[in-house]
């Protein structure tokens, strides 16, 4: 865990953003490369035995209560990665693991010793095949995307009870499609494929509201929802090597996956206002 503001040009091009907060992690194969005005989070050849992770956030050493965002808030964010994600064959040169930026929760205990939580969470996301997150109806449970989720509200803590009854109706192609969009808005789920390519720059913004939430990609909005978490919530950039199956069908798997030479997500820039 090391502090960004170790490097003078981190502090003055990214760190302005968030004050002292920033913090990185950067298990396995992770490193940081600043490459004259940009920032690459870069994951070198890695293995499948092996978490590997390039991370940079603001929640180390935070209890969840003292997480830094809420809405109403805008984040900016100019970036592009190295390698494309699919519709590419599965391992022919697609980006491997997750990786994005947004606002998170940390229910996973990633950044601290945290009691584990239900997900809350706004940002743009990316899972390469086998992930299958499949949690909205019409969108594709791995790519790249715009998503929301806030599973930390009352009907969703009842939802959970009945999970061993409500597991295989899903299992029911037709009453799948007809219970999963209620479930869906209970979770306050939202997602929508970004078509943007991956490997060029872009400018990505979500634009956080109280009681709704739009993502847009060069001004072009690619999302605009009700879905909108609560805060506070807590900054993530990362790209790392793990793999997640979750379906409302019952299917779950987690994983690491190994790749070949290095894949990097590269920032020039990151604004909140």
């Amino acid at each position: 865990m090391t502090p960004l503001a170790a490097s003078p040009r981190l502090r003055e091009d990214f760190a302005r953003t968030l004050g002292p907060h920033w913090s990185t992690l950067l298990p396995g194969q992770g490193s940081l490369e600043f490459t004259g005005g940009s920032l690459r989070l870069v994951n070198a050849e890695t293995s499948a035995l092996r978490y590997t992770d390039a991370q940079i956030d603001d929640t180390q050493r935070l209890a969840r209560r003292a997480f830094l965002w809420r809405p109403p808030l805008r984040l900016a964010v100019r970036a592009r990665f190295s390698h494309p994600g699919p519709p590419l064959v599965e391992g022919a040169g697609i980006l491997r693991g997750t990786a994005g930026f947004g606002f998170w929760n940390d229910p996973f205990l990633m950044t601290g010793l945290r009691v584990p939580t239900l997900p809350r969470a706004i940002w743009f996301f990316y899972a390469s095949p086998p992930s299958n997150m499949k949690l909205d109806l019409r969108t594709p449970g791995y790519g790249w995307k715009a998503a929301t989720i806030d599973a930390l509200r009352w009907p969703a803590f009842f939802l959970a009870l009945s999970a061993p009854l409500a597991v295989p109706l899903m299992n029911v192609r037709p009453l799948y499609r007809r219970l999963w969009p209620v479930l869906q808005r209970v979770l306050r789920v939202a997602e929508a494929p970004v078509e943007a390519p991956m490997t060029e720059w872009h400018t990505y913004a979500i634009e956080w509201g109280s009681r709704s939430a739009r993502f847009s990609v060069d001004d072009t909005a690619v999302l605009a929802t009700d879905c909108s978490p609560r805060g506070p919530l807590g900054l993530v950039i990362w790209l790392d090597n793990q793999y997640l199956v979750a379906t409302p069908w019952g299917r779950l798997g987690y994983g690491l996956l190994a790749s070949e030479g290095r894949q990097w997500l590269e920032l020039e820039s990151v604004e909140i206002s």
